[in-house]
């Protein structure tokens, strides 16, 4: 059995999957800000629901970014510690991969997008091949919203945890170009993050418990408390 983590998006999410990748079970949470300390009765919850126990565990894969960055250190943190208390591998997977990975079968590029702080957000590229593969156009990259005018100049499908408050901008600064998908599709599922981390471990691939760390495109944005 499997456990996905993702909390570097303003929802959080857990997931539990078998080797095959079908979803035995799924928790997203989305109550606001500073809301981890609901995580680990979450996973309590999510294992006595398939009347499992943590124990029966053979792997952790888990989010690493880009995302919040206290997120990023809670979820990548419970992950290292279940792997290494249980001694079963981890694997670190990309948000904005993740995020392309609900959506299969795409015709359009596929812009993912992760809200940051300061009006920027985080996105990359992809495209699906006519094996359904999932390739790359872009790296991971920081930037002001309205900067997507200088990337997008073909319909494009996007996906993002904010849609709902970025959205009608991005289809103003963008017209025919801008094509957002669902809004069920918006938030980045757990689920996402455990199929996409599986396709590693059909390789044999696993991360370092010790080396693995969160994957940030900006310096923190810390200030001192007043």
């Amino acid at each position: 059995m499997i456990l996905a983590i993702n909390t570097s998006t303003i929802q959080f999410g857990l997931a539990l999957l078998n080797e095959q990748g079908s979803v035995l079970g799924e928790i997203l949470i989305s109550p606001g800000m500073k809301n981890y300390h609901a995580l680990f009765p979450s996973l309590i919850s999510l294992l006595a629901s398939n009347n499992t126990e943590i124990g029966d565990l053979n792997a952790v894969i888990v989010a690493i970014g880009p995302g919040s960055f206290t997120g990023l250190r809670v979820g990548l943190s419970a992950a290292k510690g279940i792997a290494h208390g249980l001694q079963i591998p981890i694997i670190g997977v990309s948000c904005l991969e993740a995020m392309a990975n609900q959506l299969p079968f795409a015709r359009f590029p596929l812009c993912s997008m992760i809200s940051s702080r300061k009006g920027e957000i985080s996105m990359a590229l992809f495209i699906w091949d006519e094996k359904q593969g999932m390739k790359r156009q872009t790296d991971d990259r920081s930037l002001k919203l309205e900067d997507l005018a200088c990337i997008i100049h073909t319909p494009t499908l996007f996906v993002g945890d904010d849609l709902h408050n970025q959205g009608d901008s991005v289809k103003t600064l963008l017209g025919d170009n801008a094509l957002l998908v669902p809004p069920h599709l918006w938030n980045l599922r757990a689920s996402a993050v455990g199929t996409l981390g599986l396709k590693r471990a059909l390789y044999n691939e696993s991360d370092d418990v010790r080396e693995l760390i969160p994957r940030y495109l900006r310096p923190p944005d810390v200030r001192p408390n007043l």
